[in-house]
């Protein structure tokens, strides 16, 4: 069972790069990521960190590379010339790709085109996905358990991920204002999208708080949040916070396709149990709990 489910996940992505691919080669419009989703037979609500924890890369990623491979093999035909390679290939302009090249292989344009060698030795590199190019890593901690339903109140942040505090600090002010804050009992973090992948201006994130008893309702922008409830894999995190997504990304990709489970549509969440303000960083320590399907 765990074979299978192995297999196909992988297959899965194997599919999503393969249809990645057949777009470029035809100059046909990437498709958005539910429709990648469909194609890996994912949930679309956790495709883009199963994809990235899976293969080490972003799809948008996936596309910058397999479009870098498809211009070095352009360059390797009989006469090629590189503003035709560059257009051909889906870069702007002979420059765009001039540039690329150097950022990314040390090469110009004209030394992979005239080095076949050089050429050969990218080309080999760029048709691996960058987990492909990992050494293998120790075997995680990871507890399926079944996890009683809980009621949060979260606020959005959007901002730097080293600004969280401030989102914490106004949630935590208006919980005192409640007389909630004595009964603090849950100190939770939702990541909405990946802090390595996007500007900081475009980090979102829902800072969350538990209580023995919640309002029924809550002012805006505060809302009201149900998390946990059913299986779920558990992996306790210890050390910065900042390092979290990059454990989940670990569970994702070394535990989950050997385990025989498959994702369910619902938030994966962060539950912080140190005070950072109180720990040390480097034992501070947070449970990373993924939504398991049932089995």
């Amino acid at each position: 069972m765990s074979r299978l489910a192995q297999i196909r996940q992988r297959h899965g992505i194997d599919r999503v790069i393969a249809h990645l691919q057949a777009c470029l080669r035809h100059a046909e419009p990437l498709p958005d990521l539910d429709a990648l989703a469909a194609i890996a037979h994912q949930s679309p609500y956790h495709f883009h960190r199963l994809y990235r924890a899976l293969t080490g890369e972003t799809p948008g990623r996936t596309v910058a590379r397999l479009r870098l491979a498809q211009a070095l093999h352009l360059l390797g035909t009989p006469d090629a010339r590189v503003t035709d390679v560059a257009l051909q290939a889906g870069f702007e302009s002979p420059q765009a790709l001039a540039r690329t090249t150097r950022r990314e292989l040390d090469a110009t344009p004209g030394a992979l085109r005239d080095d076949a060698s050089l050429r050969a030795r990218w080309q080999r590199h760029l048709a691996l996905p960058a987990a492909d190019h990992d050494a293998p890593a120790a075997p995680l901690q990871v507890q399926v358990a079944m996890l009683e339903p809980f009621d949060v109140v979260v606020l959005r942040s959007q901002g730097a991920f080293d600004d969280l505090d401030r989102a914490f600090g106004t949630l935590f002010a208006w919980a005192a204002d409640q007389g909630l804050a004595e009964q603090l009992q849950q100190l939770v973090g939702i990541a909405l999208n990946d802090h390595r992948d996007v500007a900081p201006s475009d980090c979102l994130f829902d800072c969350g708080m538990g209580f023995g008893a919640l309002p029924v309702t809550v002012p805006a922008p505060l809302r009201r949040l149900t998390l946990g409830g059913g299986a779920h894999a558990v992996l306790r995190h210890v050390g910065s916070y900042a390092g979290l997504e990059a454990a989940t990304d670990a569970l994702l990709q070394q535990w989950l396709p050997g385990s025989g489970r498959a994702l369910r549509n619902a938030p994966l969440y962060y539950h912080y149990l140190d005070d950072p303000e109180a720990v040390p960083e480097a034992i501070l320590r947070a449970d990373i709990c993924v939504p398991l399907a049932e089995a």
